[in-house]
């Protein structure tokens, strides 16, 4: 197609500044409570492409009604979402380009080469936190934005692109784009895949088991009952429910994958003396939720699964485990793989790329279960992203996929969004 093909040398062109304009963002710190910056020269990059612009700070009150909100805060000052909208003439399917500018806390910076935010580019890859999770996915969104409104081409459909916060925290800031009204009729999420395509995202929740036992002194503490000695028993039998949970799961999807919904145990605090019985012990972990499952479900699940323990040990049938399910969560998100959108991004993946692309499962969760779920927008995430960097130090990312996934990115915006047939006849001529 002649406008795709104007495209890829526009991008190609143009590479210089939107190379410069990544390395502003990355040497940026937008880390939780510190996006404003980062938002505004995303809102001033929209501006100049002449979009419609949308920028506000999250509203908590709003957002505490939502049974899928969480953050570890509720009032987000100097954390704005910006959206920008390219209309179309009417009549084509819309489409959310979203991506996050929140990035984790850098670390010790010793172990950067660097800097954390340095934003050099050595041996064709740009270094700096934030730099493949995702503000190279980003990029991509807005260069492809750029050429198809800087080449003046019209499309039917509108395009919705979105740079939220709060991804690495729960979401929050793309289930308020989705409580203001931002729908599509898909979605493109550019999170670090190392350009495979994932169309289906697990989800996941964190949940809190408080295991008693009886206290007594360390001298005689065969008069008490050790709460940590049943905590082994509680951990080895909440691997079993791992087993179970992921033999179920045939999808070849995750044929790569070891442990495509792990249980993992990540925290544990117990006892309070060295020489008493320890009666409490507390244990946080993570659970993670099949495209295919709500978060209900499986909580329901692993509820009645340790209610067993009593079949192996007559103690929890008098003290049963305390299951509490607290803070963050992710939700599950799927499209279905010969999705209209799915078909065409992995055909211009072909034309760009000259390959096949490799479809996968995510092994971890994004705002795309949002999107999906509570947005009723399927999201496909394809994007140029290392996901072995991500929350890494020397954290990076390789400039030449950033603008080879821009010409897929935009090459599928033209086909799912259509052309404008009055533009369309202009380039026939």
């Amino acid at each position: 197609m002649i406008v795709k093909e104007r495209i890829n040398r526009w991008i190609d062109d143009n590479r210089q500044a939107h190379i410069e304009f990544l390395q502003k963002l990355v040497q940026l710190a937008s880390t939780q409570g510190n996006e404003k910056e980062v938002q505004e020269n995303v809102a001033q990059f929209l501006t100049n492409l002449n979009v419609d612009v949308d920028v506000w700070e999250l509203d908590g009150e709003r957002l505490q009604k939502h049974p899928y909100f969480y953050s570890n805060r509720v009032t987000f000052k100097n954390s704005p979402n910006v959206v920008g909208v390219l209309k179309g003439s009417g009549g084509g399917k819309s489409i959310i380009l979203n991506g996050h500018v929140d990035v984790v806390p850098e670390g010790d910076h010793e172990q950067w080469d660097n800097g954390p935010f340095s934003g050099e580019i050595v041996n064709g890859k740009m270094y700096g936190r934030g730099a493949t999770d995702m503000k190279g996915g980003n990029a991509s969104l807005m260069i492809a934005l750029d050429a198809i409104k800087s080449l003046g081409i019209r499309l039917k459909g509108d395009v919705i692109f979105q740079s939220v916060v709060e991804e690495e925290s729960g979401g929050a800031g793309t289930l308020d784009t989705i409580l203001k009204g931002y729908k599509a009729d898909a979605a493109i999420i550019p999170e670090p895949t190392n350009m495979k395509i994932f169309p289906k995202q697990q989800g996941s929740k964190w949940f809190r088991l408080i295991v008693t036992g009886r206290t007594a002194h360390g001298g005689t503490r065969y008069h008490g009952v050790s709460a940590i000695d049943k905590t082994f028993i509680v951990t080895e039998h909440v691997k079993e429910l791992e087993k179970i949970r992921n033999d179920r799961i045939t999808d070849p999807l995750y044929d790569n994958i070891p442990i495509p919904v792990p249980i993992n145990i990540g925290a544990i605090k117990g006892g309070d003396w060295p020489s008493s019985v320890p009666d409490i012990v507390e244990l946080e972990g993570r659970i993670g939720i099949a495209p295919n499952e709500t978060m209900e479900e499986v909580q329901a699940e692993m509820e009645i699964w340790l209610i067993r323990l009593a079949e192996k040990d007559e103690w929890f049938k008098e003290h049963p485990v305390e299951v509490e399910w607290f803070g963050a969560r992710w939700v599950p998100g799927e499209i279905k793989t010969d999705h209209p959108l799915m078909n065409s991004l992995i055909n211009n993946f072909k034309e760009v790329a000259g390959e096949e692309p490799v479809i996968e499962a995510a092994p971890w969760g994004t705002d795309g279960g949002l999107l999906s779920q509570v947005g009723d927008t399927p999201s496909v995430v394809f994007g140029p992203g290392i996901t072995s960097l991500a929350h890494f130090p020397n954290e990076a990312i390789e400039v030449e996929k950033i603008f080879e996934a821009a010409k897929i990115i935009a090459a599928t915006i033209v086909d799912w969004c259509e052309l404008d047939k009055d533009y369309e006849k202009t380039v026939r001529r």
